[in-house]
């Protein structure tokens, strides 16, 4: 059987659900916050509380680069991604260390390959850069602490962007809705998931 190819996006977003059941246990406080600066981040300009102006820039710009704008929906900025991981990093200080260490070790990288730190390379740059540390497996042995950087950041964004009200939509997430009468599993997904009742 040919399996479907799941887009990047997919990936993504199954990675993130299961991560968010073991990784972040919210208390119902903290879950509140979320939404609140979730809310403020689309009404009002947003002040980070961890972040230098330099590391914001960069880190709306990486969020983005994770996971773009696209005909289902919008992009990790737009879902508040950025406000999310601010929050995290001031709630979960073990974070700290390895987030502006990272973005540091990103914008070294950067200006030793291109002249320029990571905000000012290229586009083309930008991602000869991220290739080198998005895939563990194929990275080189002096790029570990950009590969480890690069993983908690994709985790952080994907968590960030699955547990949003945008993320929640492009997931098509049809939970928490009274089903008065069960009919089982919709055609259209056991046709996906090629099976079918006897």
């Amino acid at each position: 059987m040919t399996r479907p190819r799941v887009s990047r996006r997919e990936a993504l977003a199954l990675m993130s659900i299961a991560s968010l059941s073991t990784a972040f246990q919210w208390t119902p406080a903290e879950a509140q916050r979320i939404a609140v600066l979730a809310r403020d981040a689309r009404t009002a300009a947003f002040a980070p509380t961890f972040f230098t102006a330099h590391e914001w820039e960069t880190l709306r710009l990486l969020v983005d680069l994770i996971i773009p704008r696209d005909q289902r929906s919008g992009s990790a900025t737009d879902a508040g991604v950025p406000e999310f991981i601010d929050f995290m990093m001031v709630e979960r200080p073990d974070g700290q260390p390895p987030m502006r260490g990272g973005l540091a070790w990103l914008d070294v990288e950067s200006r030793r390959r291109f002249a320029e730190p990571f905000v000012r390379a290229t586009e083309a740059q930008r991602t000869a850069l991220l290739d080198a540390i998005a895939f563990p497996a194929r990275a080189r042995p002096e790029h570990s602490h950009g590969v480890a950087f690069f993983t908690l950041l994709r985790d952080l964004t994907a968590s960030g962007f699955w547990s949003s009200k945008m993320g929640v939509e492009d997931l098509g997430y049809q939970g928490n809705t009274v089903v008065a009468d069960w009919r089982g599993c919709p055609p259209p997904a056991l046709r996906k998931l090629g099976v079918h009742y006897d």
